[in-house]
C-alpha cells in the first residue's frame, strides 16, 4: 500500500479535549479511527479513549497482515467497545454511562470499509467533490430526511448536537457499515468530529483538502475551522489519507507498507497523554488519574481476551 496520512486534534475553546483518534497499518491493511466523547455526559473522555484504543489494539491482533473478513471486523469491535464502556461504567459504579460518537474505516485490497455510530463523518473526496460521505445518526438528519429542515436551517436548529446512536449510553448502538468501495489514486479519506465539518461544512472541507498534500492541507483546514467557530469552538480532531496507486511514482512525506514485516504494526494513537475523569467537585489528583488509566488498560484487555 501506498498512501500518505496525517492526524490532528485540538482543545478549541473547551476546558479539555474529549476527541480521541489513530491510525494503524500492516503491510497489507490499514485502520482510522475517530472518536468524540460527548460532553453533555460526564466520563465522555472516558468513552472514547476505551473505543479508540480497544479498536486499534483488536487491529493490532488480527491483521497479520491482513484481516479476515474487514465489515465483519469494524462491526465485532465497534460492539465489543461498547460493552466495554458500559462494563467499565458498571464496574465503578458510574451514576451516567459515558458515551462517545465513533467511526472506523478499513482499507485493504484497495477497499474501503467504514463503520459509523453518532455525528462524527467519514468523508470520501474524489475528483473536487465529496463522493461518499457517511450519515449522521442525529435529530437534524431525521428531520432534514423527512424535509423540515434544509442545510442551512440544521446549522443553527438548537438541537443539532441530539445524536439518538453512540457506543456507551443506555442503548445500543445503532451500527451503520458501508459497502466495500473501490479507492482511486488520489481519493482522500477524511474522518472528523463535528468541530471540523460543523463550522466549515461539506464545500469547506472539499475546498481544504481536495487537491492538496493533506500533510499542510489538515492543520489549515482546522484553522479554518477554528477562526468560523469562534468563542464557542469545540474540539476539532481529523485523521485524512491519500491513497496513492501502487504503480504511482513517490510523494513527499508518503507511507509504502512494501517492506513491512508480516507481523508488524506501526500505530499512531492520539491520546494527548492522559485521559482525565473529571471529579465531583474541583481537580482529581495525578495518583487518581493514572489510577484511571489503569482502569481502562484493564478493561480494554479484559475485551480483547
Amino acid at each position: 500500500m501506498k498512501f500518505t496520512i496525517y492526524q490532528e486534534s485540538r482543545i478549541g475553546r473547551r476546558k479539555s479535549n474529549q476527541d480521541r483518534l489513530a491510525y494503524c497499518y500492516s503491510r497489507d491493511a490499514l485502520l482510522m479511527v475517530i472518536a468524540d466523547g460527548m460532553g453533555g455526559h460526564r466520563h465522555g473522555e472516558i468513552a472514547a479513549h476505551l473505543a479508540v484504543q480497544s479498536i486499534t489494539e483488536a487491529f493490532r491482533r488480527e491483521a497479520a497482515p491482513t484481516l479476515g473478513q474487514p465489515a465483519r471486523f469494524l462491526s465485532h469491535v465497534l460492539m465489543n467497545a461498547h460493552t466495554a464502556i458500559v462494563d467499565h461504567a458498571f464496574d465503578k459504579d458510574l451514576d451516567d454511562t459515558p458515551r462517545t460518537t465513533i467511526v472506523a474505516c478499513v482499507v485493504q485490497d484497495g477497499l474501503a470499509h467504514w463503520a459509523h455510530a453518532g455525528d462524527s463523518r467519514l468523508y470520501l473526496l474524489r475528483d473536487g467533490r465529496v463522493a461518499a460521505r457517511t450519515r449522521d445518526h442525529s435529530r437534524v438528519q431525521l428531520m432534514i430526511d423527512q424535509g423540515l429542515l434544509d442545510d442551512e436551517a440544521a446549522a443553527h436548529h438548537p438541537e443539532r448536537n441530539r445524536i439518538y446512536s453512540c457506543l456507551g449510553g443506555t442503548r445500543t448502538p445503532q451500527l451503520e457499515l458501508s459497502v466495500p468501495t473501490p479507492l482511486r489514486d488520489g481519493d482522500i479519506l477524511a474522518l472528523c468530529t463535528d468541530g471540523v465539518w460543523g463550522p466549515v461544512r461539506d464545500q469547506g472541507v472539499v475546498d481544504g483538502l481536495a487537491g492538496t498534500n493533506v500533510m499542510h492541507a489538515v492543520p489549515k483546514l482546522l484553522d479554518r475551522a477554528e477562526q468560523l467557530a469562534g468563542p464557542g469552538c469545540d474540539n476539532l480532531s481529523m485523521v485524512a489519507m491519500c491513497w496513492h496507486d501502487e504503480s504511482g511514482s513517490a510523494h513527499d512525506d508518503m507511507e509504502s507498507t512494501q517492506t513491512l514485516a508480516l507481523d508488524r504494526v506501526t500505530t499512531q494513537l492520539n491520546v494527548f497523554g492522559r485521559a482525565r475523569v473529571p471529579a465531583a467537585a474541583g481537580d482529581i489528583s495525578d495518583d487518581e488519574i493514572e489510577k484511571a488509566i489503569a482502569e481502562i488498560n484493564q478493561a480494554i484487555h479484559k475485551y480483547s481476551r
